[in-house]
């Protein structure tokens, strides 16, 4: 979702609601198969299952949610879901350097199995303030 700098947050917050309603009522009304199309994805990629935009959208989603998670701690160092626990795995710095390890190789064999949709994500950033379903629903 973009949003300008005049933009006020009540209209934001209407566009975020509006979407959501309608994702609801589409959701509701249509079967997991049925096909849509995506005008500005790349030709040959167009044509696009409810069930794989289902699925985009939720990885979309828990993507930025820990982006912004990541910004909260960077704030206030606090991370978890509760004061006082953390939820974090208990272990020493031995430990955390080898799961970061881990982690950071998961990330760099994921971003070479993915390279070549790089270009095409990034044309599709974004996409319910161009183009909702085809109507902005402003």
């Amino acid at each position: 979702m973009w949003a300008t700098a005049d933009e006020t947050r009540e209209q934001i917050v209407g566009l975020y609601r509006r979407a959501w309603a309608h994702s609801d009522a589409t959701i509701d009304a249509l079967p997991l198969d049925a096909i849509g199309h995506v005008p500005w994805w790349p030709e040959g990629r167009r044509e696009v299952t409810l069930h794989s935009i289902l699925v985009r959208v939720t990885a979309e989603t828990h993507r930025h949610a820990g982006h912004a998670d990541i910004v909260r701690e960077l704030i206030d160092g606090a991370a978890g879901m509760q004061d006082g626990n953390d939820n974090l795995p208990l272990g020493d710095q031995a430990w955390w350097e080898n799961h970061r390890t881990q982690v950071e190789r998961a990330a760099r064999e994921a971003d070479r199995a993915w390279a070549h949709t790089a270009a095409e994500d990034s044309q599709d950033r974004g996409y319910l303030a161009r183009d909702f379903g085809g109507k902005y629903p402003r």
